[in-house]
Order: C-alpha cells, then structure tokens, then sequence
C-alpha cells in the first residue's frame, strides 16, 4: 500500500445558499474525470464534502447533490421557532435556532457515520471557541463534526466536541487552503462562493438572517486572497470562479438552480482553458505582525508553475 501523501484536494468554502454553485463546479470537475484524494470543507462546505466524500467521483454523483439543492428551502438548515427566538434574545440561549433540522439533513443524505469511514478521506474545518483556533476534524462523528463545522455563532448552536465547544470554521478560514497544504496536497482545486477580493451586494439584504449571514460571508471570506498568494508556492492552486450574476443572498435558498448551472458553465470554460499564473503580489505584515505574507491583486486563477 502506498504511504505517499494525498496529491489532489477538492477545498469546498462556505457560503450558506451560495454553496448550491459548488455542485455545478464538481459536475465539471467529474465530467473530466478530476476526482480528489481528499476532501476538506467547511460551514457549507462541510456538507457538501461530506455528501461526495461517500459516492464515486462521477457526475452522477454531481447530478445527486444539484437535485438536492434544488430541493432545499431556507426552514432545512434556519428554521424559525419562536421559543427558541426568545430565549436567545433574551440571553437564555447562546443561539437563535436549533440545529435539528441540519442534523436530520445530514443524516438523510449522509451515508456513513464517522468521518474517518469516507471513502475518499475527509477532513471538515471548525472553530474552537475557548482556544480561537482553528479544529479539523478527520475522525468521530460525522453528524456532530459537520454541525460544528456548519454552526454560525449565535444562528445555530455551539458542539460540544472532546471538551471542545465548536462553532462554523469560516470564522477562521471560510476556504481552508492551509489545510490542504498541511494535508499534504500538491493540486488543490478551489470550490469558493465567493471570487477572492469579491465584496459585498449591490443592495443592503432583507430581514435580519439574511443581514447577519451575509455579513459572516462577507467577514470570512477576505482571506482567501491572501491565503492563494500565500501557499501559491507550496501547491497548484486552481480557483473555479463563483458566477452570482442575480446576487441572490446567502440566506435564499430558493434559487439554487441560478447558482448550479452558471457555476457549471464557468468551471468547464475555466478548467478547459486552463489557469494562468499568479498577478504581482506585495508582502505585508499580517494584523498580528507575527509573519509576512503576499498581499495578492485581483484575479480568480491561480497557478504554480
């Protein structure tokens, strides 16, 4: 049995509804028979990792999870319930839904019960609360490791994990390049919900959910710029583009087929012209100052050559 590290990973960001588009960008991934070594994802990209991470990497398996984001509706993962509004308002709870609708999701479509049963090796992102550091989860319960994965601080509930309380990974690293490299991948596809430098919406979002979600993906989203300049040395680094031509938010998940099929379209135009290399970049000082990182222009393909 070979002991050489992994060589390709699929990175799956988060983005709540928006992660509808990462199931057009596997599509064209399968249909040219790229399939990963491992999978890391985190927030809603937990999810979806964890959906292909049992299935063969063929488009089949794409066509499942585009028809089950076509099926979705916003109570699926928020679901609104008075009681639970008002204990969280009122300071009774640290959270202002419960997560049982996320679980039965998850455990609906998910066909396996611990992380490190995945046929293709899985590794899901989250945020340790009392440490602020970021927690992969590679082994343990899946339903549990994808909730924290998945668990917006002060939406859904904390997980207790192994004396741990464990909240969304976008917190830290809304698209968890850095794992992959630690992992030992050296071809990293990229599935963001977001293109690296993209901000904000042309109009303010409606209703309180879709302000405090949009606001978390916006917020966990500014890393990635730095994190490609950062590791374009350690790995070929390709970014599939996040095409959200009607600026449907975050918290809507009633429009997953205007995010499936151009995500689809633009990944196979991407992934057949291939990905040119990095712009300039710009060393900085990072807010802590303890190391030096690019600071990287704009620009959705990234490559080491």
């Amino acid at each position: 049995m070979s002991l050489s590290p992994p060589r390709t990973a699929f990175v799956l960001a988060g983005g709540a509804a928006l992660g509808a588009m990462q199931a057009g960008m596997v599509h064209a991934l399968y249909e040219l028979g790229i399939a990963p070594d491992l999978l890391i994802g985190t927030s809603v990209g937990a999810l979806n990792a964890a959906f292909l991470a049992s299935r063969p990497a063929t488009v089949a398996t794409a066509e499942e999870l585009a028809a089950i984001w076509r099926g979705l509706r916003r109570s699926d993962i928020f679901p609104v319930h008075p009681g639970a509004l008002i204990s969280g308002l009122a300071g009774r709870r640290d959270h202002l839904m419960t997560d049982r609708a996320l679980r039965r999701l998850a455990t609906r479509h998910l066909q396996f019960e611990r992380v490190e049963q995945a046929a293709i090796p899985l590794h899901l992102v989250a945020f340790d609360l009392l440490t602020g550091a970021e927690a992969r989860l590679s082994d343990g319960p899946l339903a549990d490791a994808v909730l924290a994965a998945a668990a917006i601080p002060g939406v859904l509930p904390p997980v207790r994990w192994r004396g741990r309380l464990l909240v969304d990974g976008g917190i830290a690293d809304n698209t968890p390049v850095s794992q992959a490299v630690a992992l030992g991948a050296r071809r990293i596809y990229v599935l963001p919900t977001q293109n690296p430098g993209e901000s904000g919406l042309p109009r303010p979002p409606r209703g309180a959910l879709a302000a405090a979600v949009h606001a978390f993906t916006v917020l966990t989203n500014a890393r990635l710029q730095d994190d490609l300049a950062y590791h374009v040395a350690n790995a070929e680094l390709i970014v599939l583009p996040a095409v959200n031509s009607g600026n449907i938010s975050p918290s809507d998940f009633g429009h997953a087929g205007e995010l499936i099929t151009p995500a689809l379209t633009a990944a196979r135009s991407t992934l057949a012209a291939g990905t040119p290399g990095p712009p300039a970049a710009e060393a900085h000082t990072d807010s802590v100052g303890s190391r030096r990182r690019p600071r990287c222009g704009g620009g959705r393909a990234w490559k080491r050559t």
